[in-house]
């Protein structure tokens, strides 16, 4: 079982990368995935990372980065909108289990992210609580929008920036772990047609410019 608390921040993102890579090239281990691992995180989980994305069905990140059983602690909603619930549960896995990695998935085409543009351009607004999902995700799109930015990926970009800063300034834990060099949180975005994951944004690498492009 890969033990959360031997790795560092650097190791637990190589690893991620590792398994992304591999199922882009079509070449998928499936570690992880048998009895066996069944039968050794049956009495405890030591996942190396937190992942945090959204809730779109073709974002399954053991899938994705290619990992197994017990690997990586998993919260999703759509357009990765950020309440106390997530906030909690991202804290819970930093905090408790001790990742030393969380990262944020956000991807192209997102539907929350199409749905709050349509919202801002034409004034129609949704109901229930997928009001809510939009009111969430309004502050990115004004943000790029008075960045000047218009492509769909640079909206998705600065909507991942966003989450990452929202979890840092609204978790206080999260922020501690980051300072004190236990976590780093790093924003990735994921490409529906060639499978890749690439980075946006990263808080608390060492040295993040040495980090291998994706």
């Amino acid at each position: 079982m890969t033990d959360a608390s031997l790795l560092t921040p650097a190791d637990a993102f190589e690893l991620l990368l590792a398994g992304n890579q591999r199922f882009v090239a079509g070449e998928p281990e499936h570690p992880n995935q048998d009895a066996e691992r069944r039968a050794q995180t049956a009495p405890g989980q030591r996942p190396f990372a937190v992942l945090f994305g959204c809730s779109d069905s073709r974002l399954a990140a053991e899938i994705i980065f290619d990992r197994g059983l017990g690997d990586l602690f998993v919260v999703r909603t759509a357009g990765h909108v950020a309440g106390p619930e997530v906030l909690g549960s991202i804290e819970y896995g930093v905090s408790v289990l001790d990742c030393p990695l969380v990262v944020v998935l956000g991807h192209d085409s997102c539907g929350a992210v199409a749905a709050t543009r349509a919202a801002l351009a034409d004034g129609v607004g949704t109901t229930g609580y997928v009001r809510d999902v939009i009111e969430r995700v309004t502050p990115s799109v004004l943000a790029a929008r008075a960045a000047g930015l218009t492509s769909d990926d640079d909206i998705i970009d600065e909507h991942i920036r966003h989450t990452v800063d929202l979890l840092l300034d609204r978790s206080r834990v999260l922020a501690e772990q980051v300072d004190a060099g236990r976590t780093a949180v790093v924003g990735l975005s994921y490409r529906l047609a060639d499978g890749s994951a690439r980075l946006v944004t990263t808080r608390g690498l060492p040295q993040p410019e040495a980090v291998p492009a994706l």
